[in-house]
């Protein structure tokens, strides 16, 4: 039973989990969780009758739940899949895809690395978190894709202690601290990095980007960060980033559920943690994983922020008030079948307003605010 407030269903796309839909025009992309769905690329001109327009396929044993499209180029992940074994024909890396037509995509290229996770794209620079050789955990890239055909490395950035190769040794065990995915503002980027914090980089030179500061929070807080988002004006005289630690991979058993933060970056060498907001009715109690915060739409179009909310499907929280975060409106769609519970892992905006919201276990539900 579907439960909304301030939220209407507009359409429904049924189809298999995902873990991003991005929406370009009036055709909206879904990247599926588990092979053998790869992409499916779904025609949103009536938001009422979504219509599927082509799926690409990819082997057992790979993952690519990730995409942007831009400008009719489209781009899509493949990394080894979590806990599970990979396959020995597995090729990780960046899919580079012609969606002019996208009833008829077509491979452009493919940059082949150990993986890659998350990442964003602006049409010109694609800002990435490679998994490469002779590194431990992923890391930041810069890549240029003025030519498609031809994808140039710009520059890379990797946490002191990564690059095993060039004789540096980490002080932490395994790859906990790794990129998640970079977001850029103006000349700068705001870098999730799991269970290293968040980092801000200067790009002002993009093939030497800079460190400017960092936080790390985990520990204390045991869960890794996932999205940093920088508001893109001001609240109450202050630069705010907003910043979505994932409700995965705890350091501690016995976790209650992860939240949404806020983050005073006025002062960038010293980003300040000033307030949280956190799903009515969660407690301190422990809860099993999928619970809590994922992620919000990376579009800031308002005070009011859409954030997939795990089990607690889509909140719309309102910021304006930046001491005092608080939910406006919500929605939290059908139990897929098969399922204890939903899972919304990621959620858009259209250019009409209209919200996307996949879900991990199954399918795609167009929403609008009212």
């Amino acid at each position: 039973m579907t439960q909304a407030r301030g939220i209407r269903q507009v359409g429904y796309f049924d189809c298999p989990g995902g873990g991003q839909v991005v929406v370009s025009g009036t055709t909206a992309f879904v990247a599926h969780m588990k092979a053998p769905h790869g992409t499916t690329i779904v025609d949103v001109s009536d938001p009422k009758q979504p219509r599927k327009l082509a799926e690409l396929t990819i082997p057992a044993g790979c993952h690519s739940h990730k995409v942007r499209a831009v400008d009719g180029v489209m781009l899509v992940n493949r990394e080894a899949p979590p806990r599970t074994e990979v396959s020995p024909d597995f090729r990780g890396g960046l899919g580079i895809w012609d969606v002019s037509h996208p009833e008829r995509p077509r491979e452009i290229t493919f940059v082949e690395w150990k993986g890659l996770h998350r990442f964003t794209f602006d049409g010109r620079y694609a800002y990435l978190s490679p998994d490469l050789d002779g590194y431990r955990g992923n890391i930041v890239m810069i890549l240029d894709l003025k030519d498609p055909a031809k994808p140039e490395e710009v520059g890379r950035w990797w946490m002191p202690g990564q690059w095993i190769a060039g004789g540096e040794t980490p002080s932490w065990e395994g790859r906990a601290h790794r990129c998640h995915h970079p977001i850029r503002r103006g000349n700068r980027l705001y870098v999730s990095y799991w269970h290293g914090g968040f980092v801000i980089l200067d790009i002002e030179d993009m093939g030497k980007p800079r460190y400017v500061s960092g936080l790390d929070w985990s520990p204390p807080f045991p869960w890794p960060t996932h999205t940093t988002l920088p508001v893109p004006f001001p609240l109450m005289g202050r630069q705010i980033m907003l910043v979505a630690d994932e409700d995965v991979l705890r350091l501690t058993k016995d976790a209650t559920s992860s939240f949404l933060w806020l983050v005073d970056i006025t002062d960038e060498t010293r980003p300040t943690p000033f307030a949280s907001f956190q799903v009515d009715g969660i407690d301190g109690s422990p809860q099993p994983e999928f619970t809590g915060c994922h992620q919000p739409a990376e579009e800031v179009r308002s005070t009011e922020i859409p954030v997939a909310w795990f089990a607690h499907g889509l909140r719309i929280v309102d910021i304006s008030k930046p001491h005092a975060p608080r939910e406006v409106a919500s929605f939290v769609p059908p139990v897929p079948d098969g399922a204890t519970r939903v899972c919304s892992n990621d959620v858009c905006y259209d250019s009409r307003g209209l919200m996307y919201l996949i879900d991990r276990l199954r399918g795609l539900h167009i929403v609008e605010r009212v």
